[in-house]
C-alpha cells in the first residue's frame, strides 16, 4: 500500500485532481506535488513542491521524503500548452529520463505509475479492430506526442529491467474528455465548423475525466502490474460526435486536413497534429479487458456518455476555463 507518494505534473488538470484524490485516501500519509509552476486549483493536503523533473535535484526530493510510489502524470499531449513542440518534447522525453534515473537510485522506491496513451498504437487503414496491450501500432507514429509517448513507454520498459523490483503499471488512456479538462480534441469538436476527412468516418473510443482519475487511484493504490488500455465502453463515429456536438461538417480531402488544421491552430482555435489527423480519418479501438479484470474499473460513462457531458457542458461556450491537458 502507498505510502509516501509523489505526482509529477499537478499544476495541469488531471495531475492536480489526482493528486489532490490521493491526499484524501486512508492509509497514504504524504503527498507531494511536484510542478515547474504553482497550481490554480486546489491540491488538497497535498504539499507542493515546485521542482523540475528535467532537473536532476528531482532526486533530492524523492530521497529526502523517503517516497515509496511516484505517480507520473507529466506527460504533454498539447504543444501550445507548454510554448511549442520543442519544449514539450524535452518535457515529455528528457523529463522521464531524468525521473526514471532518480527513481533508479531511490531505495525507498516501490512502485511507479504511468499515465501513457492510446497514441502508442497509432492510427492506420490497417489496424485491428481493436488492440489489446500486447499489440504494437501497424505504423509507428512519426512525431509529436504519439512518438513521445512511445519513447516513454520505451523508457520504463528499460527502467523496469534494471530495477525488477520495483513493481510498474501503465495506463494507455483513450482520449480523455468530459465537462472541465481542456485538449486538442475538445477544441476539435467545439469548433464552429468541424472540418473531416472526406470518404472516412472513424470509430473514436473516449475515457471520461471522473474515470481516467478512478483508474489512476486504483492503478497507485493497487498491486496489479503491467501495461492497461483505460477507455468507456463503445465507440462513437466522428459524424456520430459532431451531430451530437450539433456542429457543421465540412468534408475536406484528407491531404488538405493537415493546412486546416495549421490555419485553425494559428488562430488559436484547436491544437491539430498529424496523429490526430490520423485518428479522425482512421480511428482507433482499445480492448478493454484487463482494465476490468486486472486494474478492476467499471467506467462510469461509456463513450458515448463521456462525450454528452463534455458537450453539455459546451453549449453556450466555446472555451473553457480549465486547464489544457492531455
Amino acid at each position: 500500500m502507498a505510502k509516501v507518494v509523489l505526482v509529477t505534473g499537478v499544476s495541469r488538470y488531471l495531475g492536480g485532481i489526482v493528486a489532490r484524490k490521493l491526499s484524501e485516501t486512508p492509509g497514504i500519509t504524504k503527498v507531494i506535488g511536484v510542478d515547474v509552476i504553482p497550481p490554480t486549483h486546489d491540491l488538497g493536503r497535498t504539499t507542493f513542491v515546485r521542482a523540475d523533473i528535467r532537473n536532476p535535484m528531482i532526486a533530492k526530493v524523492i530521497e529526502n521524503d523517503k517516497v515509496d510510489t511516484v505517480v507520473h502524470m507529466n506527460v504533454i499531449a498539447t504543444p501550445t500548452s507548454v510554448g511549442g513542440r520543442s519544449p514539450q518534447k524535452e518535457i515529455n522525453v528528457i523529463g522521464t529520463m531524468q525521473l526514471l534515473a532518480a527513481c533508479q537510485k531511490a531505495t525507498s522506491l516501490k512502485r511507479l505509475v504511468v499515465k501513457s496513451s492510446a497514441a502508442v498504437y497509432g492510427a492506420t487503414s490497417r489496424d485491428p479492430a481493436m488492440f489489446s496491450e500486447d499489440m504494437s501500432a501497424k505504423r509507428m507514429p512519426s512525431g509529436g506526442f504519439g512518438k513521445d509517448s512511445v519513447e516513454v513507454e520505451g523508457y520504463v520498459r528499460g527502467f523496469a529491467r534494471r530495477r525488477p523490483d520495483i513493481e510498474i503499471v501503465t495506463l494507455r488512456l483513450a482520449n480523455v474528455i468530459g465537462p472541465r479538462i481542456r485538449t486538442s480534441m475538445t477544441d476539435y469538436f467545439t469548433l464552429p465548423v468541424i472540418p473531416v476527412p472526406m470518404g472516412y468516418d472513424a470509430r473514436l473510443q473516449f475515457v471520461h475525466e471522473d474515470d481516467a482519475v478512478a483508474g489512476m487511484l486504483l492503478a497507485t493504490t493497487g498491486s496489479m502490474t503491467g501495461t492497461i488500455n483505460v477507455a468507456g465502453e463503445g465507440v462513437l463515429t466522428v459524424m456520430q460526435a459532431v451531430s451530437l456536438a450539433r456542429r457543421v461538417p465540412v468534408p475536406i480531402v484528407l491531404q488538405a486536413t493537415g493546412p486546416v488544421g495549421g490555419f485553425a491552430k494559428r488562430l488559436g482555435l484547436a491544437d491539430f497534429s498529424p496523429d490526430q489527423l490520423s485518428l479522425l480519418a482512421f480511428g482507433r479501438g482499445l480492448d478493454t479487458e484487463r482494465m476490468h479484470s486486472v486494474l478492476g474499473l467499471e467506467p462510469r460513462y461509456t463513450t458515448r456518455e463521456a462525450f454528452v457531458d463534455f458537450i453539455s457542458s459546451t453549449r453556450g461556450r466555446l472555451s473553457s476555463a480549465a486547464g489544457k491537458e492531455r
